[in-house]
């Protein structure tokens, strides 16, 4: 997962400080901490679209890896968009992310700054607890491969401010994507329908590729996404709504799947 923070610079005039807190806010500058896929590949798109940029991790040979998954999927982008010419991330620094990374962050971060988490299955609330700019803090979910996917989700908690709110907004369309407004419910809205979708599929790969015409079949998908994955998002859900039927641990390690194990 990737814990996104947002530097902003004002869009405002010298009016009175009441009109000027209604403003939106131009987000230019963007730190994305942590280099997996994810969060490297949306420090790529932040980059190409005009962003300034910092990617963080814990070790230079997690960047070497990023810098690398950058180049190559600037090479598949180029395929499919050969007029397109982005940018990758323009600057990588390291930082020893500890559990408690966003208190961290709000310790050390500029008052200013707006934090989004790339999470598709935690809480955002429980996340924005962890800082005292709750107001500030909203999730920015992406989806894979973020180079190419235009759907993403800004989610709202109660204490996310609409300045906030609509700042991430604009800024999901500067990065070139269509934004969604979420709650902050388990799984938002797409992983929401997907997720128990994947479980509760009836028919064959085979047959809901070329017979509904879905890109990948239900257990295509999974591989795709990764069982170990669903399973995490899952276990988050049940611990939020644990009668939801849904939401119930499944497998060979928890006695209960598609077959009953002792």
């Amino acid at each position: 997962m990737a814990f996104i923070t947002w530097q902003f610079m004002r869009s405002m005039s010298s009016s009175s400080t009441a009109m000027a807190s209604t403003k939106k806010i131009l987000i230019k500058h963007v730190t994305v901490i942590s280099g997996g896929l994810m969060g490297s590949r949306i420090a790529q798109v932040a980059a190409a679209t005009d962003h300034t940029v910092v990617l963080v991790d814990q070790t230079e040979d997690i960047l070497a890896k990023s810098r690398k998954g950058i180049e190559e999927s600037l090479q598949k982008v180029a395929k499919k968009k050969s007029a397109e010419n982005p940018k990758s991330a323009d600057k990588f620094v390291n930082l020893q992310v500890t559990n408690e990374l966003f208190k961290r962050l709000d310790k050390f971060a500029v008052e200013h700054t707006i934090f989004a988490s790339n999470t598709s299955s935690l809480q955002i609330t429980s996340l924005a607890n962890y800082t005292k700019r709750q107001d500030q803090f909203t999730g920015l979910h992406f989806f894979n491969p973020v180079p190419l996917m235009k759907f993403v989700e800004v989610i709202k908690t109660p204490m996310t401010s609409q300045k906030t709110f609509e700042s991430l907004l604009d800024l999901s369309k500067a990065l070139g994507k269509h934004p969604v407004a979420c709650k902050d419910t388990p799984g938002f809205i797409m992983n929401r329908l997907l997720v128990p979708y994947l479980i509760e599929a009836e028919d064959i790969d085979t047959a809901k590729t070329p017979g509904a015409r879905y890109p990948k079949g239900p257990f295509e998908c999974l591989d795709y996404v990764g069982l170990y994955t669903t399973k995490f998002i899952l276990d988050g859900w049940h611990e939020m709504d644990s009668k939801n039927p849904l939401f119930q641990p499944f497998g060979k390690k928890t006695g209960d799947g598609y077959y009953k194990y002792k």
